[in-house]
């Protein structure tokens, strides 16, 4: 045995020059698979069921709950102390309680009279209501427009200040803070938030300050969402999908089993006495509205969500800008996750299940599982085990179960349900930069406190006879996307090795993926508008 040389244990066709590559690699798999690829691929397969049945059991447990609070819970109007709003000869608008809106933007050219034109038509007495145009912006033209703006609703009555800071310290939430700092604002009770694309309907504070009036623990009143330009394109049509189960039935039970939810930042109103109580604005996170969400509640207030009452707004319609947004609302949860999941556990003011349901439902399942499951399971987990065919996926985990959380996420948009197939594609594609945030959110890293302001179009490009419109400055660099693009060409090899060699028939999927990630990858999505 001591004769033996290290070379007898390297196979002849490593130690020639003329080695044929396909043979060594064929060689150096079979080597590795069986001690150290099954196990591992097993393991990740265990772990990627393991949370899909949590997934699973998260949706089938909305969807029995959603079912009975629209047979048998009676609308927020009937649990709640709740009285119409009306106008009173006698006492005049005395009646009416002082009310804030604040307008927080940055740099939003197309669409800032939108929501400064909505607050001013509110049909609330003008010298009850406090309009506070909160503007960060860093263009000096844009600057000067929104002021003009401003001064030409103050001529017609309305109390409207245009409200600058030196810095944009804090984003959004620094804003928000500093609006409330301000001496006229302490005479206030409430304040509404609008951003820049929100268009409230006229009677939005008629109905929802009197849940806020006569009930004092109600800190939050949250609107639902509606979209201005949800037909704009096939990628505005897989956000409306995702968007309206949130507001359809998360928000709807959250608001009706534990009186919580995630604030959604813009189209709700705030009892100013809760967010004080509460801390205030804070931007340690990039969701300074789901932060101050959770410490209200673990304060004791209730939040209460009007699935009836809409506001309009306007979806991300070029895929640069819905990505950024996606990173920073998976970020920023991850990350607050991060740093009270601890703060929720000491907590005494709340009970044992609603803990539960904010540690384990609301942030872990929703937030984190469900997004890491999507892109590890069906774009990396799935695949590979194609080439091992030691490892079987059973047809529960691979198809059925996700075709009846698919199935759960098409009740918010009915309209929608023959696009189902295309939104499970999409969202593969877009559960890689969700789990690659997460995870930034998670270990706090360079990108965790990112904020870029999601881009809105407006209605200009909207014109018909604008024939610029359909032009476009090619940037490499927007257009292409090399990690789309790595996925689909991976996805390809597994699809033809399915199709050669695999017996499940995974390869259609496969080709279909790949086909989507090549569409992302090479830009092909979203609206095409000027640069």
């Amino acid at each position: 045995m001591a004769d033996v040389s290290a070379q007898s244990f390297i196979p002849e066709t490593f130690q020639g020059t003329t080695v044929d590559l396909a043979s060594q690699f064929g060689f150096l798999w079979e080597l590795i698979k069986t001690p150290l690829i099954v196990p591992l691929l097993k393991l990740a397969v265990v772990i990627c069921l393991t949370m899909e049945l949590m997934l699973f059991a998260e949706r089938l447990y909305m969807g029995i709950v959603i079912i009975l609070v629209k047979i048998f819970l009676k609308k927020p109007e009937k649990r709640y102390n709740w009285e119409p709003m009306s106008d009173d000869l006698e006492a005049g608008s005395s009646a009416f309680p002082l009310v804030l809106i604040q307008i927080p933007m940055f740099n939003e050219r197309e669409v800032y009279k939108i929501s400064i034109g909505a607050a001013c038509n509110l049909s609330w007495p003008a010298d009850r209501l406090v309009i506070q145009v909160l503007d960060d912006s860093t263009d000096p033209i844009i600057k000067e427009m929104v002021e003009k703006e401003c001064k030409r609703w103050a001529a017609k009555g309305l109390n409207i200040t245009y409200q600058i800071r030196e810095t944009r310290g804090g984003y959004k939430a620094g804003a928000l803070k500093e609006g409330l700092k301000r001496d006229y604002v302490k005479e206030c009770e409430y304040v509404a938030i609008f951003d820049a694309d929100f268009r409230p309907e006229p009677d939005f504070l008629r109905r929802s300050i009197p849940f806020l009036m006569h009930n004092s623990k109600i800190a939050l009143v949250q609107a639902r969402w509606r979209f201005v330009n949800s037909d704009e394109c096939l990628m505005t049509r897989m956000q409306e999908m995702s968007l309206d189960y949130h507001f359809t039935v998360e928000q709807e039970v959250g608001s009706a089993t534990h009186a919580f939810f995630g604030f959604n930042g813009t189209g709700g109103i705030w009892r100013i006495a809760a967010i004080n109580e509460a801390g205030g604005w804070k931007d340690r996170t990039t969701v300074e509205d789901m932060d101050l969400a959770v410490r209200a509640s673990l304060k004791g207030w209730k939040f209460v969500y009007l699935g009836d009452l809409h506001v309009k707004s306007e979806l991300p319609s070029t895929f640069k800008a819905f990505r950024y947004q996606q990173h920073r609302w998976s970020c920023g949860p991850a990350n607050l996750f991060r740093k009270m999941v601890m703060e929720i556990v000491r907590n005494k003011k709340v009970n044992f299940w609603k803990k539960v349901y904010v540690i384990y439902s609301f942030f872990f399942v929703r937030k984190i599982i469900a997004h890491m499951v999507t892109f590890f399971f069906f774009c990396v987990v799935l695949p590979l085990t194609i080439m091992v065919p030691e490892i079987d996926v059973p047809k529960w985990g691979a198809i059925y179960i996700p075709c009846i959380i698919t199935t759960l996420n098409s009740v918010g948009t009915p309209r929608s349900i023959h696009l189902l197939f295309y939104w499970i594609l999409f969202e593969n594609v877009m559960s890689f930069h969700r789990t690659k945030a997460t995870f930034i959110g998670l270990f706090e890293a360079k990108r965790a406190n990112e904020w870029v302001v999601t881009e809105k179009l407006g209605d200009g490009h909207k014109n018909k006879n604008n024939k610029s419109a359909k032009k476009f400055n090619f940037n490499i660099g927007d257009r292409i996307h090399v990690t789309e693009l790595g996925f689909a060409v991976f996805l390809f090899f597994c699809g033809c090795y399915d199709y050669l060699y695999g017996k499940n028939n995974y390869f259609v999927y496969m080709f279909l993926q790949t086909i989507t990630f090549s569409i992302v990858g090479f830009g092909y999505i979203g609206t095409i508008v000027p640069s």
